[in-house]
């Protein structure tokens, strides 16, 4: 099976394009730059030069492919946040234009932070109204008009070797501060995965023959308390590990990490291990601070 993979050079998308390769598929990864095509080609992957605001680029790479896994997001920039979300929408329903009517797979990312809070969510959870629930609405729309379509939702924390994202960011705050904080009492939760195993459930999404519409959960812990994440933290840097009033959480993680800091999300997958027939195989997320050097290497 031939499969475009937007996001292809990304964290989540190249382990996603390395996994569909290993089980013998070939890839048509979306690369908007130079080195993302670079990074492309160097797993082994053809490149397909263009981006997810490139409308007609989205849907040249999907006619060429029996089936399309949409990893891609900004997330360099979340000043432009909204503006992401919105243009994420939109890059689905242009993919799904061309999917309509046929038998071909069109496997989403979403997020479990979409979801309304409140004990722990699963894949039948409603949707928050959160930004990013812009992306499952078009998921929606697309279904509607006869796409085959999945969304895989990610937890808080995708993490492994490269990670870019909250954890590593948690990292950098926690050196430059000089101090580990967490809110409150820190018992509030983030579900975790490693990005190995998140990649597998996508090739199983592709793979399987899924209702449209159906949602998937990528969650190999259901929610670790964050005040044990800044505890690793601060003893592998050897700073205080500290609590701080919610009041106080813009002025030392910055705005928009404070409201992930924050966050209580507590998510389960037991649908999902069942319908794919999937079970995370790798380090969880606390073992991974605790034994690995990619987090904290200057």
């Amino acid at each position: 099976m031939n499969v475009f993979v937007t996001g292809a050079s990304g964290f989540v998308g190249s382990a996603v394009v390395r996994e569909l390769l290993d089980a013998g598929h070939t890839v048509l990864g979306l690369a908007h730059s130079d080195s993302g095509a670079a990074r492309i080609q160097a797993l082994g992957a053809k490149v397909h030069r263009g981006s997810v605001e490139d409308l007609a680029s989205l849907q040249s790479g999907a006619r060429a492919s029996d089936a399309v896994v949409h990893t891609a997001f900004n997330h360099h920039d979340y000043s432009q946040f909204v503006q992401s979300c919105e243009n994420d929408a939109r890059a689905i329903e242009a993919i799904g234009g061309v999917l309509a009517g046929s038998p071909r797979a069109f496997v989403v990312t979403s997020a479990v932070g979409v979801l309304q809070k409140g004990g722990v969510a699963d894949e039948s959870t409603s949707l928050s109204q959160h930004p990013r629930s812009a992306t499952e609405r078009a998921v929606n729309a697309v279904s509607a008009r006869g796409v085959r379509v999945t969304v895989v939702r990610l937890p808080v924390s995708v993490h492994g070797d490269g990670d870019p994202n909250f954890v590593a960011t948690l990292v950098q705050v926690a050196r430059q501060k000089r101090a580990s904080v967490y809110l409150e009492d820190g018992s509030n939760r983030w579900p975790a995965v490693h990005v190995l195993d998140a990649a597998r459930a996508f090739r199983l999404a592709v793979a399987k023959s899924l209702d449209s519409g159906t949602r998937l959960h990528a969650v190999a812990e259901e929610g670790i308390p964050f005040r044990e994440i800044a505890a690793i933290i601060g003893r592998r840097l050897d700073v205080p590990v500290v609590s701080k009033p919610r009041s106080e959480a813009a002025e030392y993680f910055g705005s928009f990490l404070a409201n992930f800091a924050g966050m209580d999300i507590a998510a389960s997958s037991t649908r999902t291990r069942e319908t794919l027939g999937w079970s995370p195989e790798h380090v969880g997320l606390l073992a991974d601070l605790e034994q690995s050097h990619h987090y904290f290497a200057v």
